[in-house]
């Protein structure tokens, strides 16, 4: 996984151990859009040694999903003006590498972007799209009187039995998907078929990205694929009278994401331990309140390593632990600090809750209302300043550049 020049350089620049690990988000942190935030070249430059090397493990946290690895690490490195390897980046998918008890089945996957290509290097091999199976099963997408598809091609080879569903992100046309994901979960993988009004189980959903709003360049936030989650478990439970249930929930705030995004730091950093972790973000729901959720977990887990305990921390019922190795899920830090910026989701303008309702709450359906979870360590301006505060912190006097 991990490219020999990334880790000799790595190796270089780390010839002893640090105590410290950075977690950046991207939208609403360090870009808008596709522009970058003042503050954050600033930042970056305060973060690199003279070697340009930088000063602690760093890894990028995001919950976009439309794209590999290696072109948001190409985006990041052009933007920031600093060389970041794919090594460094998480995905609200990259976890999924991890559930190779998926990976033989066959999955439905909806999103946009080259959703098959990213499902592949995930490990999946046996992928269907959307538009696969509206081009097989062509009286399905019936919205838009002008798409409706013609008849299917009589070369058309047979599609597999859907056996799971990956929501990879929103997609374009979210009638199309809402309709045939519907079709499949009612049908138990057969959507050429009629409803099974008597269906016992559900098939497997693997949810990427829970964010219900995220920050573009408009003044206001954008529909996430939390808003399309939504909107899927509406319609499944106007229908069913059931609410859709997920086998995992991926991305930020869960645990397995933060889990990954440590052993990535851990790899950084010679394979010894990471003492502190800063997660800087913009959003309370999602950064705020998974970065707040690890510090629990890890609290919780140093707690009971002296009676060999075993739990499960709660704020999300997401807790997946099938066919990943257990040695890529070893958490050793010791706390995880949440650093609010101002410039994107999170308004200062508003203040911090202090009390949460089912009505203001715009965290994903499966997490707890817990007002302890979205507030944060510290509030401050923008990136450059959650850099100087952790630097701060770690005793580093602050570069003047």
């Amino acid at each position: 996984m991990w490219s020999r020049g990334f880790l000799q350089q790595t190796l270089r620049s780390m010839s002893t151990s640090r105590q410290a690990g950075v977690l950046f988000d991207v939208d609403g942190v360090l870009l808008r859009g596709g522009a970058v935030i003042p503050a954050a070249r600033r930042a970056f430059r305060k973060l690199l040694d003279q070697n340009n090397n930088f000063l602690f493990p760093v890894v990028f946290v995001t919950n976009a999903g439309s794209c590999q690895r290696h072109h948001k690490a190409q985006q990041l490195s052009h933007l920031l003006e600093v060389q970041i390897a794919p090594e460094q980046v998480v995905l609200s998918h990259s976890p999924l590498q991890m559930l190779k008890g998926f990976h033989d089945k066959c999955v439905l996957v909806s999103g946009q972007g080259p959703v098959t290509d990213i499902a592949n290097t995930l490990g999946f091999q046996n992928v269907v799209t959307i538009e696969q199976l509206r081009d097989h099963h062509h009286l399905l997408d019936m919205v838009d009187h002008n798409r409706r598809p013609k008849l299917p091609s009589t070369h058309l080879q047979t599609l597999p039995k859907i056996e799971a569903i990956i929501l990879f992100g929103e997609p374009v046309r979210w009638e199309t998907n809402l309709q045939l994901l519907i079709d499949v979960l009612l049908t138990n993988g057969s959507p050429g078929y009629e409803y099974d009004a008597h269906l016992s189980t559900q098939l497997p959903v693997l949810a990427c990205n829970m964010d219900l709003m995220w920050m573009a360049e408009a003044p206001s936030p954008r529909f996430g694929h939390g808003m399309f989650l939504l909107c899927l478990e509406s319609v499944y439970r106007k229908l069913t009278g059931r609410e859709l249930q997920y086998q995992a929930l991926l991305g930020k705030p869960s645990l397995l994401t933060y889990q990954y995004a440590e052993h990535l730091l851990r790899l950084q950093n010679n394979n010894h331990r990471i003492t502190t972790i800063y997660a800087i973000g913009d959003n309370l729901m999602t950064d705020i309140y998974g970065a707040n959720l690890y510090n629990r977990y890890l609290a919780q887990q140093h707690a009971a390593m002296a009676t060999s305990t075993k739990f499960v921390a709660q704020g999300t019922v997401s807790q997946v632990t099938m066919a990943v190795p257990e040695e890529e899920l070893v958490s050793t830090a010791a706390q995880c600090h949440s650093l609010l910026v101002c410039t994107g989701v999170y308004n200062p303008r508003f203040p911090l809750p202090t009390t949460i309702t089912e009505t203001v709450f715009d965290g994903h359906r499966d997490l707890v209302l817990e007002p302890d979870l979205v507030q944060p360590s510290h509030v401050v301006a923008d990136v450059e300043a959650a850099v100087d505060l952790l630097l701060q912190e770690e005793g580093y006097v602050i570069p003047e550049h």
